[in-house]
């Protein structure tokens, strides 16, 4: 998918104009209950259920195979709910990217219609754990140990595609998921929308360069962009609050949809067992509200694009 200067501007201006056949929506999934206990087959069914009804989306990604049994419990889920699923490897430290590749190989086999894709990291470049070509070789690693068939890539934040940290892995990736945060970057409500579209435009551009060309790239997606529900959650401009999710939600995240690209919404549900963190602004940052909707699964908003 390919963007244009003019198109991206256009989009942030008036996503009606943009006549493109529309992305497939997901959402990231997280592997406990609002408890902290771990999900089990019957939960992830239940939240494929509530997904579905709620947005029309059959699509999830999480970020650790091995973290819950998460695999071995929600791949059997999406095949009976008619469900995607793009897995995930920890590859930072060994012992995790052992226990998420066995955790996938297991299962692999049996379900290879419903793994939608692998990733190995999760902004592994921007926290600087890995150089391009050390991704690249863990990449090749789990590819080599999966049926052929499913895509593997990684995800990481959109500057490091933008600015070239990440050019040895293409070529070796089939699937790149760039996470986009205009909330991170401190927009506000007014200017969001352009934000997170210029971060798109940015990073995939750069991928089809050095690609050799659209047709050449792997497959892009949104990895992430969100926007937490909860008031006070503020980060420099960008400020925290339902009506302000809503916002960038319909006008922002959807905003790519309409233009044809695919993306995955940070997150599915609110996760209240997370302990607070602070950001990099130094302030308390809390992350239990990222939810497009509440823990017992109710919209908090209209989610159909």
């Amino acid at each position: 998918m390919r963007f244009s200067t003019v198109a991206a501007t256009a989009l942030a201006a008036s996503p009606a104009i943009v006549a493109a056949a529309k992305g497939t929506m997901g959402f990231a999934l997280g592997t406990k209950q609002p408890s902290g206990s771990c999900k089990t087959q019957a939960d992830y069914e239940d939240d494929f259920d509530a997904i579905k009804s709620g947005s029309g989306a059959t699509i999830v990604r999480g970020y650790s195979a091995s973290d819950c049994d998460s695999a071995k419990n929600i791949l059997p889920a999406a095949k009976s709910k008619g469900f995607k699923v793009v897995l995930g490897i920890w590859p930072d430290v060994e012992d995790s990217f052992q226990k998420d590749l066995k955790a996938i190989t297991d299962v692999a086999s049996s379900y290879t219609d419903s793994i939608y894709a692998v990733t190995v990291g999760s902004e592994t470049l921007y926290r600087g754990n890995f150089t391009g070509p050390e991704l690249k070789d863990k990449i090749s690693t789990v590819k080599s140990k999966l049926p052929k068939g499913i895509k593997v890539g990684t995800a990481d934040s959109w500057n490091k595609f933008a600015d070239g940290t990440g050019d040895a892995i293409i070529g070796t990736a089939d699937i790149i998921m760039v996470n986009a945060f205009a909330f991170w970057q401190g927009a506000s409500r007014d200017n969001a929308t352009h934000t997170y579209l210029d971060d798109m435009y940015q990073a995939t551009t750069h991928i089809e360069k050095i690609a050799g060309g659209p047709d050449k790239a792997p497959e892009v997606w949104t990895g992430e962009t969100g926007w937490p529900t909860a008031e006070g959650t503020d980060y420099d401009e960008a400020k925290g609050g339902l009506d302000n999710a809503k916002h960038f939600y319909q006008h922002g995240f959807c905003a790519l949809l309409d233009w044809g690209f695919n993306a995955f919404y940070f997150e599915a549900f609110d996760e209240p067992w997370k302990p607070a963190s602070v950001g990099d602004n130094g302030k308390a940052a809390d992350e239990t509200a990222w939810g497009a909707m509440t823990a017992d699964r109710k919209t908090k908003f209209s989610l159909t694009c």
